[in-house]
């Protein structure tokens, strides 16, 4: 049996997806969100945050430093552009963000 490849959903155990509803768009972020899976994100969509509507990580259970990173990115790119964006975090999400500062907030 060969070993899987390193991009394989069956090597990941999170997934970053962008998705386009009728509510907007969508930053989903579900699983462990390691720097594999945001690597997996940055191959597909490319490094500059999308524009988006709403982040929903609430099927998170683990948040590395470049998922943090990742998700933040886009938070402060939609407040930059003077559109907040809505974020529904996962308990593990808000744990990893309040220890973040002052700038990562929950809403």
């Amino acid at each position: 049996m060969s070993p899987e490849a390193p991009d394989s959903p069956l090597s990941r155990r999170g997934v970053v997806r962008l998705l386009n509803t009728t509510g907007g768009r969508l930053l989903c972020l579900a699983g462990a969100v390691d720097a594999a899976a945001v690597d997996a994100f940055w191959r597909r969509y490319g490094r500059e945050p999308a524009r988006v509507d709403r982040i929903d990580a609430r099927s998170v259970t683990a948040l590395s430093e470049p998922g943090a990173e990742l998700l933040l990115d886009h938070v402060e790119a939609a407040e930059l552009a003077g559109r907040p964006v809505e974020l529904r975090p996962s308990p593990a999400v808000t744990r990893v963000l309040t220890g973040r500062g002052p700038g990562a907030r929950t809403g």
